[in-house]
């Protein structure tokens, strides 16, 4: 009896138990927007960017300085909360610019269009994934500056995962060959 008493009131409990689904809108950039990777202010920077709305952490998505960076987050078996939404910047929105790319001209990363290697580099110097909502105007956008308009499932691993060979100056090349010396030195 006392058993299915406590089975009946844990059932009623369970059933009163509201789910709520958790908020995963895109979310205006602003001066406190950060890069996941890098923890430099977004707005400061160019090119589109991303973001990523992940379970059990409610209206604080994971910002991305680079599309590129939040597609190669998503392929890699590290992250520690399941992925709800990514949302990316629509460059073919209006007013748009990879300059100012928009705070908030958000389009669903799974249906946007990206031009994949067109040469164009987002703010951290890597090559850009360029997405559009609009394909002709992705369309537009390859025929000025190259590459290939794919869906984010196309997009190759080679074009998120591969690393990016920093060309460097003579002066950079010696300025590292002066600091290895000196850690040598120092033995650090």
């Amino acid at each position: 009896m006392i058993r299915s008493v406590l089975l009946l009131a844990f059932l009623a409990l369970v059933g009163c138990k509201e789910d709520t689904a958790q908020d995963v809108s895109a979310v205006v950039l602003d001066d406190n927007a950060l890069g996941h990777y890098c923890q430099m202010n977004l707005i400061e920077h160019e090119g589109p960017k991303a973001q990523a709305h992940l379970a059990g952490l409610p209206g604080a998505p994971l910002f991305f300085s680079q599309v590129r960076d939040v597609v190669a987050y998503l392929r890699m078996p590290e992250q520690s909360h399941e992925v709800l939404q990514v949302w990316v910047n629509d460059m073919g929105a209006p007013g748009a610019s990879w300059a100012a790319p928009g705070n908030a001209n958000w389009i669903d990363a799974g249906t946007a269009h990206y031009v994949v290697g067109s040469g164009m580099e987002g703010s951290m110097g890597a090559p850009e994934l360029v997405p559009f909502a609009d394909p002709g105007r992705a369309a537009e956008f390859a025929a000025r500056h190259g590459g290939d308009i794919l869906t984010l499932g196309q997009i190759p691993d080679s074009a998120v995962l591969a690393p990016v060979s920093q060309d460097t100056s003579a002066d950079e090349r010696d300025f590292q060959e002066r600091l290895r010396v000196l850690s040598r030195e120092t033995g650090d």
